[in-house]
């Protein structure tokens, strides 16, 4: 056997020469496959990668958009479950740090709402339901009432609600920031 017949199918994830075109892994082109692999093992788990990737993902042929569709699905439930879309919130809300109890119970609320089903992408329909169910404002109205947030100080009902719009501001235009990743909503239809 020739030293050139006993490497074939080795390097099968290299990217291709020049002019060769893309290799293809079992209809998926290799670019495409190392995409999936990259949602599969969790490699890329930032909102930015993984709409990069969705975008990637949408201009596909039905095949490999087809291959894409459960790592891409699976990709974003671990985005939000792995509590990286709550870091990445509180990245963007330093001054008032975001509750965790708001992203819970915007998940609870996907999780039961039928409609749901019409995206893959679950970090969107969770900062869509904070949004729209209007979240933001209870959440902040709860947290600006608890008693560690004022320590020995009996604020007054102004103090509380002073400190509640500044939660509702703040998270609210992470909230707005985060989704202007999406030129279009990440639907079915």
């Amino acid at each position: 056997m020739s030293s050139s017949k006993s490497n074939r199918g080795k390097n099968l994830d290299k990217a291709p020469s020049r002019g060769s075109g893309p290799k293809k892994i079992k209809g998926v082109h290799t670019s495409f496959r190392q995409l999936i692999e990259s949602l599969e093992t969790h490699r890329v788990n930032t909102l930015t990668e993984l709409c990069r990737i969705e975008r990637v993902a949408a201009t596909c042929n039905e095949a490999d958009a087809a291959a894409f569709q459960g790592p891409m699905t699976a990709a974003w439930d671990y985005y939000v479950t792995s509590n990286q879309l709550l870091l990445e919130l509180r990245g963007l809300t330093r001054s008032y740090p975001f509750s965790a109890d708001v992203l819970y119970e915007a998940r609870v609320r996907v999780g039961g709402d039928p409609a749901s089903n019409r995206s893959w992408n679950m970090a969107w329909l969770v900062l869509r339901k904070m949004r729209d169910d209007g979240l933001v404002g209870a959440f902040a109205a709860v947290e600006a009432e608890k008693k560690e947030m004022w320590g020995d100080t009996e604020p007054s009902v102004d103090d509380v609600a002073k400190l509640a719009a500044y939660f509702e501001y703040e998270w609210g235009r992470a909230i707005n920031t985060m989704l202007r990743h999406w030129r279009t909503p990440p639907t079915w239809y």
